[in-house]
This record gives C-alpha cells, structure tokens and sequence, in this order.
C-alpha cells in the first residue's frame, strides 16, 4: 500500500523528527558507542545497520563532574535553561558511571525535579532524540510483521492455579499466528516442554517477525516461558540476533490504576500486549466490561460464531482427556490478539513515527511524557537549554454544573471545540519558558494536520489508507487533548501552572457567558461539564436549521478562535448526578455514562437492571420498574443467575504484602479481594483483577468472610447468598426511587411540547425530588 500524501506530513521536523530515514523498524544498544538500526528494504528483507551512539546527559554545572575520572565532551547550549551544557560520553558505560558520580555529589535522584542533571535512562530514546530518527516512516502498519502468542498451561490436582515454579506444572500449548494469516500450534502432547520451547525459538527466527502480539504477554505468559526455561536450561535466544529474552521489574499507570509487571524485550523486536492497550483504550471509552481477552474480542465484534470456549479452570482436564478441543482455544485466542493488535495498536504505530521512544514504550508512556520529549528534541536539535521543571502549584479545574435532576425531554448537548488547546492559542496561554515557541506552533500544526488528516480519511480510495489516516487523526486528538494537561506536568521541563491556570479561568469565563446567553434566550439548562452542556431547547427552536442558528448565534459572543458544535440531540436524558445521566438518542439507542451508573464495582445484575429501569423512566413508563425489581428478586430465587451476573471484580492497586502491613497497622480494612487472593495459591500483583461472589443464607454477612472466588461457584449446587442480593437490589431500587416513586416526577421540556412541566417547574419539582427518601 502506498500513502501519498502521508510525506507531508512526515516533513514537519519538529513533529516527526529531523532525520527522516524511512522504513526504520527497531534500534538496540550494540556495545558500548554503537546503536544496531533494523529496516525494511524495498524487496521486503530486513537490514541491520550500526550507527554511531554518543550517550548524553544535560548538565546545569560542570564543576559538579570534577573529581570523575571518565572522558567526556561538553557542548554549551544557549538561552536561559538550567540545564546549559550537553555532555557526550564515549560509551553507555561511562555515561551510567558519570551519572552515579553526579548522584552522589549533588544528593539528587537521576528523576528528581529539582536534580541539577537530567539523564535519560533508555538509550534508544537518548539515540533517536539526537538522531532525529524515528519507527516507520512510509512503512504502511499492514507490512509490518506481526507475530501473535499465547500458551496454555497445566495446574496440578489440589491447586487453583497453575504456577511456573512447580515441576509438575507445566506448558500445555503454544499458539502462534501472525499478520499473513499463518498459524501454527505446538503440541504438549506431541513434544516435552523443553522441545516446545527450543521450537518456539526456532520458529520465532524462521519467522522473524518486527513485533509479537500476545494478551497479558507481560504478566503472565513471558513470565511463564522464562521460567519454564530457566528450569529446563533452554536459552530464549528470540532476539533478531539470537539475543536472549531480557526481563525487568516496572511499573505503570493508567489513569488512577498504577499496574506492576515484568517488562521484557525482545533485541530488534518490540512486544505488544493487547490487555495493556484496552486499558488505555478504555480511559476515554468506558465501555469495556473488563480486560479479559474473550470480553474485549466480544466488545469489538471479532470474535467467531464458532470459537471455541473453556472454563480456565478446566484446561487441564482438556488437555488430559480432550486434547484437541484444548488447542483449537489456543488457535482462536492468538486469532483474537491478531484482530484486537489491528484495531487497538494503529495509533501507537503512528505515535512511534513521531516520539523518540520505540514502538513497545510509546504505549507505555504517558502522553505529557511523550510531549516533553518533542520539545526536549527540538530544543537539543536547535542548541538550546533546556529549563528544569517548576515546583507543582495547585490548578483549577473547569465548571462544572448541575442545574437539574430527573428527565428532560429534547435535549440538545452542545460544546466549545476543543476548548483548552483554542483558549491557549486564542489568548496565548504558553509556556513562559518556551522561547523558541514550539509548544504552540506544535499544537498549532497538529489541528492542522488533523482536519487534513480526516479529509483525506474521507477521500480515501482503499481502506488501507482510510485506516491509517484514520489513525493518524486519532493520533493528533490525543496529543492535542495533551497540551493543556502537559502545562500541569509535574516532569514537564516546560511545564507551567501559571498558564495552565490561566487556560482554565478563561474556560470557566467563556462557559458561564454561554450559559447566561442560554438562559436569556430561553433554554432550560441541565448538566455543564468543563466544555460542554446540555440544555432543553427553547421553545422556537424545533428543526436542525433552528438548532444551527441558535448555535450559530451562541458563537457570535465568543471571540475569535472560540467555536461551538452540536455534538447531539437526544429524544430523552435522565440527569441523576454530575456526569451521570443516561441519553435516549433519535434511533432509541440508550447511552448511559459516568462512574456511578457504569462503574465495574457493580455487580451486573445491578448494571442491567439500572439500564432497564432507565430505558422504561426515558420510555415514560415509570410504574414498570417496580415489576422489573420483583423479576428480578424472583430470579435470585430461583438461582436462575449464572454467577457472572452476582460475581463482583476487583483491580488489586497494593502487594498482598501492602495489604497484611496496613491490615497489621490498622491502616485499612479487610477487603474481599484482598483476602482470597492471600488463600489463593496464586501469585498476584497489583493490577491483578479478582471475581469472586457472597455465599451464605444470611442478609447481613462481613463480605470479606464470606467471599468465594467466581470459578469455585457449582451450577449444580448454587450456594450464593440469595438474601443478600436481594437487599442490595432493594437499596439499588430506593436510589432511584424519588425520580420514579408514586408518579412520575422532573420531567423538563418547553410548553409547546405538552406531556410534561415548564423547565423552570421541572427543576422545582426535581429540587422536592432531591429532598425524599432514598436520596443517594
């Protein structure tokens, strides 16, 4: 496939790098002064090439080198930058031993803010931000060669889980596919677990793919295959040069979760892992109900009518008495990674054409890191200092605003268009220390290039192209919906809370004149959140060329460089509490968000019965909701509920050793999860999920007592606590009940539309709404 056009974009140094050398595929450390550079020639061979390295790092003082016996050059960077001097080492070695010496003398950390030295620790990234090269450049993602893995493996009897540490444990299947179609199985019962091992390392060479693919590959199948290995003496020599498979303990953080595991690579290869890119995907989304495997491939519509399906706990006895049934499971997991690797990972694929970080950390890293690192690159290609973060201040969040509770009837949902990243090009809120400007020129580009980028999108004459164009306009959301959030980085190098301060005052300014503007001209007002706000429509305004103009006029009082956007029209929403409301689009699609009506805390027997009983208070059939609780009561009853419908999952956030220190110090209390996790005979991590359910008979029970893990429930002999969820089903009723008790209360719309009250009894009857029983 060919992308014409994608050049002009790649010839924006600042975004792209300063060294557009095209079809780069990987770079490793090669000795001590050379870096190993993989390609993809024209007849589609892979080339190694190596290339000088001179390690660096950036100095606010050279005399705090004296007394460090190592060679090194200097170079002084101009401007008013703590760190003014670039200090190049002739080998990866003496850089690391010159940073040991500067941690000493100073007392500083290599990532403390306020260290007078800063040293990036990969050498990759050190590589491509001098070089200016980057992954990718013209190499269409469908030829990049991507390898999918996945192992099944043996639990003895008397254990739950299987465990790499005990001798009779053990692999059972390695699936393997790739982005051809290929597909291949290696048999435990056809080979010993060291000869599965030596042909996954054979075929690995033989194949030699550019990335491998796997689900939760970083927690638990590496881990599984190194220590297999390790016991059995057989060298994982995968590297594209026969080097070994090289492991480390690190952490990440998606959003509020902070997630431990052993990170590994793979030389001249880079891994991705599919269960870490749904978790990012979901930040935004919220739609996933959980990170399985089998969850995700269902949510996205790739997995087949006819896979294959086994209980985990069951894979032993598979591989025992039914073999084959056992591997076509394997073959259908790595045909699921291979379909979600294709829609999750196109975006990281463009973002490692941009950043100077390799393909496998551009998913692990967050975006103000990502950020940073562009400018640290221009400011180094244009021989300038580099400033050293400011100290974290307190900044002010946007407006948000609750003007009604209860149903509102044509809604419109309207927001400022990209309202941060205008405000700080419209008004000037940038970095104070950027004085070459490229913060705002870099954002000013990326809007560019993303309408240009949904335009050629939409003109796209193959679907190849429409897909990577596609990803490469996603690609510039994320990093322009980044900006505002990089001047509050606490690492940021040209991080500053003063302008991002300014940006959020100048956006509560401009969404309260839009919601006075909206009063006055007649709308009820009903949730404000930051950018956005959803209104009933006043009472004129009943075509989408009446919504057009009453946009069209909203934008006139803003200034220029500020504009506004319906973003929908929805037949019905129900407002419960801020940013937690359920839409009814013109379609009948019912959208429900925020954390409290959607949260994976709930169980989903209260997740469907929330949506059931939104759909009949948006339908105007309020007096059904009572029935729907007794069938719902009925069915606890009957234990007509698998147990997926009452298991509750939990992400572990600390080490079951965290957990027994605070349980010891009083610092917590038991929790549920927690506690099965320490009887299990697993090792799990933080990041780890635990489904369990309540058994018992009695309706008030300490949960952590009488907890059971989900896969110990019998369909046979259903023990769950029928007592217990019917309560919680009662209090999940009686949340709700003053927006549904007695008659139907709050419903919001204009007169003309008859059915319901005037907006401004709507938001009177809902205040009285607030005041009963029941109130969560």
């Amino acid at each position: 496939m060919t992308i014409p056009a994608a050049p002009a974009f790649h010839r924006n140094a600042v975004l792209f790098g300063h060294d557009a050398t095209p079809r780069l595929l990987a770079f490793e450390l090669a000795g001590e002064d050379c870096v190993r550079a993989y390609a993809r020639n024209a007849s589609g061979g892979t080339t190694a090439e190596l290339r000088e390295f001179r390690p660096f790092l950036l100095l606010a003082n050279t005399d705090l080198l004296a007394g460090w016996g190592g060679g090194y050059d200097v170079e002084t960077l101009h401007g008013d930058g703590l760190y003014r001097f670039l200090v190049l080492f002739h080998g990866w070695g003496d850089a690391l031993k010159a940073r040991a010496h500067l941690q000493q003398t100073s007392g500083k950390a290599p990532a403390a803010a306020d260290a007078p030295f800063h040293f990036p620790s990969d050498p990759v990234q050190q590589y491509l931000v001098r070089s200016g090269q980057t992954h990718f450049l013209e190499l269409p993602f469908a030829e990049l060669r991507r390898m999918q893995l996945d192992i099944e493996t043996y639990c003895a009897a008397g254990y739950e889980f299987p465990s790499a540490a005990r001798p009779e444990d053990r692999i059972t299947a390695i699936a393997l596919s790739d982005s051809t179609g290929w597909e291949h199985l290696i048999s435990g019962k056809a080979s010993s677990e060291p000869e599965m091992l030596r042909e996954l390392v054979r075929i690995v060479k033989d194949r030699d793919p550019d990335v491998v693919e796997g689900h939760n590959l970083f927690r638990f199948d590496l881990e599984y295959i190194e220590a297999r290995a390790r016991r059995h003496k057989v060298p994982l020599g995968l590297g594209r040069g026969g080097e070994l498979l090289r492991g480390h303990a690190s952490r990440m953080q998606v959003a509020e979760r902070a997630i431990a595991f052993r990170k590994y690579e793979i030389a001249g290869r880079h891994i991705v892992d599919t269960w870490i890119l749904a978790q990012h995907y979901d930040v935004t989304a919220r739609e996933l109900e959980g990170y399985g495997l089998k969850e995700i491939a269902r949510h996205f519509g790739v997995a087949a009518v006819d896979r294959t399906y086994i209980p985990p706990e069951r894979a032993s006895a598979y591989f025992d008495t039914d073999p084959e049934t056992l591997f076509r499971y394997a073959l259908d997991d790595v045909r699921e990674v291979r379909a979600l690797g294709a829609i999750l990972s196109q975006s990281y694929f463009v973002q490692a054409q941009i950043f100077p970080f390799s393909y496998q950390n551009v998913a692990l890293r967050g975006n103000a890191t990502k950020i940073d690192a562009l400018l640290v690159r221009e400011y180094l290609r244009q021989g300038r200092a580099i400033p050293a973060p400011d100290a974290p201040r307190e900044v002010l969040g946007g407006h948000t605003e609750i003007a009604f509770q209860g149903v509102a009837r044509r809604v419109l949902h309207c927001d400022v268009t990209s309202l941060y990243p205008s405000v700080m090009l419209t008004f000037g809120c940038v970095p104070r220390r950027d004085s070459l400007g490229v913060f705002p020129s870099l954002l000013r580009d990326l809007r560019a290039f993303r309408v240009e980028a949904k335009r050629l999108a939409r003109s796209a004459e193959t679907s190849e192209a429409r897909t990577y164009y596609e990803a490469l306009q996603t690609t510039f959301k994320i990093l322009i919906n980044s900006f505002y959030g990089y001047l509050g980085f606490a690492m940021g190098h040209f991080n500053d809370y003063e302008a991002a301060n300014q940006v959020t005052a100048k956006g509560r300014e401009l969404i309260r004149e839009m919601m006075a503007w909206l009063r006055r001209r007649g709308a009820a007002l009903i949730e404000v959140d930051t950018d956005g706000l959803y209104f009933v429509a006043p009472e004129d305004v009943r075509s989408p060329e009446d919504e057009e103009r009453l946009l069209s006029d909203l934008t006139a009082i803003l200034p220029e460089g500020i504009a506004v956007e319906l973003d929908g029209r929805y037949q019905a929403m129900f407002s419960y509490k801020m940013k937690n409301y359920a839409l009814l689009d013109g379609d009948g699609r019912l959208v429900i968000a925020g954390s409290g009506l959607r949260s994976r805390g709930l169980e989903l027997f209260q997740r469907e019965w929330m949506e059931q009983m939104f759909r009949h208070l948006l339908d105007g059939e309020p007096h059904k909701i009572r029935e729907l609780t007794r069938r719902y009561a009925e069915a606890f009853e009957r234990h007509a509920f698998d147990v997926r419908k009452f298991m509750k999952t939990e992400t572990l956030q600390d080490s079951l050793e965290t957990y027994r220190e605070k349980i010891r110090g009083s610092r917590r209390n038991p929790a549920a999860a927690y506690e099965l996790a320490l009887r299990s005979q697993r090792a799990y991590q933080p990041g780890d999920q635990v489904s369990y359910y309540v058994a018992g008979t009695a309706k008030r029970v300490k949960v952590h007592e009488a907890a059971k893990l989900a896969s110990q429930w019998d369909p046979q002999n259903p023990d769950e606590n029928v007592e217990y969820y019917k309560a919680k089903l009662v209090e999940l009723e009686e949340k709700f009940r003053p927006f549904f008790g007695g008659a139907p209360i709050g419903f919001a719309t204009s007169s003309a539309t008859g059915g319901g009250s005037a907006p401004s009894q709507a938001r009177s009857d809902a205040t009285q709404a607030r005041t009963g029983r029941g109130e969560p």
